[in-house]
């Protein structure tokens, strides 16, 4: 029978370094300041792949006993975070989380031996939907993930303090497991698969995905 299996990955990357600024009373003009919080949402990356089962390519990903066809969905995410110092002597400052930009992507690839059946390919589409309604708000989601960082401070000292500064902001790449993990489609997936039975059942795909982006919160498995 057929089956298939979910991925959903969080690409994490180190935050860029940030700004190392030096206010002074003698400043004149303040410089114009970017929007505190920027998405880049990508649209959506699909592939449709057939493979033979007997010699699958080497860029599929593996099924595991009892598969025979996957929707692997990756929802990546890459933060980059600048900051303000404000420095209070040639070795000590305080910096402030003053800007993050991050960038979005779903890439969604349907794997499907040759041959195979209509009934099969509606259920892996069905897959694809629920990953899909998913990101149609996921750049919201990273926007207030990403605000809650905005202001953050912490005091940095040493004598190099630009690199100390640094080294905070690339911290801040927890943005981006924040987001995995608030975003989480797992659970729906799940869901999806027990009504279906992995396409076992006759159950209208249409009806399945509905029912399992609803209730997921109190009937996933």
């Amino acid at each position: 029978m057929p089956s298939r299996r979910f991925i959903a990955a969080s690409v994490l990357l180190a935050a860029l370094p940030g700004l190392l600024s030096c206010w002074t009373l003698s400043c004149n003009r303040t410089p114009k300041a970017p929007p505190a919080v920027t998405i880049n949402k990508q649209p959506v990356n699909f592939a449709s792949r057939t493979f033979d089962p007997a010699h699958p390519p080497s860029d599929m990903p593996p099924l595991t006993e009892g598969e025979y066809a996957a929707c692997d969905s990756d929802f990546s995410s890459n933060a980059t975070v600048a900051g303000q110092t404000r420095q209070t002597d040639a070795t000590h400052a305080t910096l402030t989380v003053a800007h993050i930009k991050m960038d979005l992507q779903l890439n969604v690839t349907i794997w499907v031996p040759n041959g195979v059946t209509p009934h099969v390919s509606e259920h892996e589409e069905g897959h694809r939907q629920i990953s899909e309604y998913y990101y149609q708000t996921a750049d919201k989601l990273a926007e207030r993930i990403a605000t809650t960082y905005l202001g953050r401070q912490v005091d940095i000292a040493g004598t190099d303090l630009q690199a100390e500064s640094n080294e905070f902001l690339q911290q801040t790449a927890a943005i981006t497991a924040d987001y995995s993990r608030e975003l989480n489609p797992g659970p729906t997936q799940l869901l999806y698969d027990s009504i279906t039975d992995h396409s076992r059942n006759e159950v209208v795909v249409k009806n399945a995905v509905e029912h399992a982006i609803k209730n997921a919160s109190i009937e996933s498995p």
